[in-house]
C-alpha cells in the first residue's frame, strides 16, 4: 500500500482552478460537453421534425383548397318569404322579416328531388320563422343560427336528399 493512499490531504491532486463549487474535480468536462451537444442536437431534430410536419400540413391544405375550387355547386332559388315576427310584450307595432334564399346542392339531380317537396319546406320555414323575435336576428351570430336551423329543417323535410347550405340573398327585418 502506498503511503499516500490513506491521506485525504494528498489524495486530491486537482489544481485549485479545476475544483468546482461543490468540491468535486472538473475532470468530467468532456462529459458535460457531450450532454450539451446531445441536448442541442435533440432540439434541432425536434425543430426539423416540427417544420416537416407543418410543411406537410400546408401542402395538404393546398390540395384541399384545390379540391374545393374544382367542386361544382348548384343553386336553387326559393321564393321570397315574408313573415310577421313574434312581438315582445309592450311592442306597439308588428315586426316583419323578409328573406330571399338560395339552396346550395352538390348535384343537379337533387334539385329535381327537392322541387316536389317545396311546399313542405316552405311550411316548415313559416312555422319556425313566425316564432322568432327581432332580437333573435341581431348581429351575425343571430343570422348564423338562423342559417343553421333552416339547413336542418330543409334536410329533415327532403330526406333522403340533402342540401349543403342555405345562402342569404336578402334579409330585411322591419
Amino acid at each position: 500500500m502506498s503511503r499516500f493512499q490513506g491521506d485525504p490531504m494528498v489524495a486530491n491532486t486537482a489544481k485549485p482552478d479545476e475544483i468546482l463549487a461543490d468540491g468535486k474535480a472538473a475532470g468530467s468536462g468532456g462529459r458535460k460537453k457531450l450532454i450539451v451537444i446531445s441536448i442541442v442536437s435533440a432540439l434541432l431534430a425536434a425543430g426539423a421534425g416540427g417544420g416537416y410536419y407543418f410543411w406537410q400540413r400546408s401542402k395538404a391544405a393546398e390540395v384541399d383548397k384545390a379540391a374545393l375550387l374544382k367542386k361544382k355547386a348548384f343553386f336553387f332559388d326559393l321564393p321570397e318569404i315574408t313573415v310577421n315576427l313574434a312581438g315582445a310584450p309592450g311592442q306597439e307595432r308588428p315586426a316583419y322579416l323578409r328573406l330571399k334564399l338560395a339552396l346550395e346542392v352538390e348535384d343537379q339531380k337533387i334539385i329535381a328531388e327537392i322541387q316536389p317537396l317545396m311546399p313542405r319546406v316552405l311550411d316548415n320555414f313559416q312555422i319556425f320563422l313566425r316564432e322568432l323575435r327581432p332580437t333573435d336576428l341581431e348581429g351575425s351570430a343571430g343570422l348564423y343560427r338562423l342559417k343553421e336551423e333552416l339547413v336542418r329543417r330543409v334536410n329533415a323535410s327532403i330526406y333522403p336528399a340533402r342540401i349543403e347550405a342555405i345562402l342569404f340573398k336578402d334579409v330585411l327585418v322591419q
